[in-house]
């Protein structure tokens, strides 16, 4: 049986870079080579494209220490080809792309347009449910039409702190109480983020954010648990389990993530089942309102005190390390990592061709 060819797309300009690689090899390493012919393809920080890299060379890939050919695929439909810039001799056809690229520049849309006018198969939202999905205030926005609950929040543009700083912060200190968190609106993996305790530590933390985004989003912040849901399908879309996370820190940030390991994962989550039901429902909800493909992570907040249920973000393209909620919770749920990538390349695969019905010309 013939395998199929799988580009596997890792690195890349991002804040998150390093997780992206620990995200790849995973997914590498998961993926039944008896069924797949991977071709792992990093992205160095400055946008620049190698491969194919050694499955074992993902975790440390750098230009550096990388000793093969840049490579590329055109914006156009070109028979699928990943081309060799050195040998285009050496080009390789493609069967289907699996963009694990967190944060700007691969989760945001832009990657998923590359693909799509090169007209190959690739895992995941397309750009409408991974630009809206990257960017908070527009998910948000897209929530709130679609009457689902959420936290207050608001909107700051850096142009506003640097022409203004001190109507921002009046602004937020008459619109919040404390604690609230300063977040840039379009990146992942809490980087850039911030819990305010303290109205003199707001500056800081605004101008922090804003070295990652010109938008920053504003949320109040509640004494909640954080519960997250695994989401896969095209069309109709299935939930897992739901799991909890307790932050080793005061929030769940980018070292509690992914540095201290020592975050506390509890699958499933201690709920009941009428919780349980609702943030697998809701989950659906918000990714078949963002109009996702493929796979996303669901987070939700429920407070402490009443037990209301909050819809917090979706990301549609979550971590897949070692210590990853997405995967994590498809596991318990039944469907061990090797079943889940293959479920993710047959829906990228089906989308493809449910797309590919549509007519691209018009004749009266």
């Amino acid at each position: 049986m013939k395998r199929i060819v799988v580009g596997l797309l890792f690195g890349g300009r991002s804040g998150e870079h390093e997780v992206s690689l620990r995200s790849a090899s995973a997914v590498a390493q998961n993926l039944d080579d008896t069924k797949y012919e991977i071709i792992p393809i990093g992205i160095a920080k400055d946008g620049s494209w190698y491969g194919p890299v050694a499955i074992e060379d993902i975790i440390s890939f750098t230009p550096e220490n990388y000793k093969g050919s840049e490579v590329t695929i055109l914006p156009q439909p070109n028979n699928k080809l990943l081309l060799n810039i050195n040998d285009f001799s050496k080009s390789i056809k493609l069967d289907v792309v699996f963009p694990i690229i967190h944060g700007t520049f691969g989760e945001d849309g832009t990657i998923q347009g590359l693909l799509e006018l090169a007209d190959i198969p690739y895992v995941g939202a397309g750009v409408l449910g991974s630009s809206a999905g990257m960017d908070k205030i527009a998910m948000k926005k897209i929530f709130a039409d679609s009457k689902l609950p959420q936290v207050k929040f608001a909107q700051v543009l850096r142009k506003e702190i640097e022409e203004d700083i001190e109507k921002v912060l009046d602004y937020i200190q008459k619109t919040f109480t404390l604690p609230i968190f300063i977040k840039p609106a379009n990146l992942g993996s809490s980087v850039g983020i911030s819990k305010v305790k303290k109205f003199e530590e707001l500056e800081a933390s605004l101008l922090e954010a804003a070295k990652y985004d010109r938008k920053l989003i504003i949320e109040e912040g509640l004494e909640v648990r954080e519960i997250e849901v695994s989401v896969l399908g095209n069309d109709g879309p299935k939930a897992s389990i739901a799991g909890e996370v307790i932050p080793c820190n005061d929030f769940y940030d980018y070292k509690a993530k992914y540095v201290d390991d020592k975050s506390i994962l509890k699958i499933p989550a201690e709920i009941d089942e009428t919780t349980m039901k609702k943030v697998q429902q809701l989950a659906i909800e918000a990714y078949k309102a963002l109009d996702c493909a493929g796979l996303a992570r669901v987070d939700f907040f429920i407070c402490k005190k009443t037990g209301e249920i909050l819809l917090n973000e979706i990301n549609t393209l979550p971590g897949f390390t070692s210590i990853s909620m997405y995967p994590k919770l498809w596991e318990e749920s039944g469907l061990p990592m090797p079943e889940l990538l293959d479920q993710l390349i047959n829906l990228a695969i089906e989308r493809y061709n449910e797309k590919s019905k549509n007519l691209t010309s018009f004749t009266s």
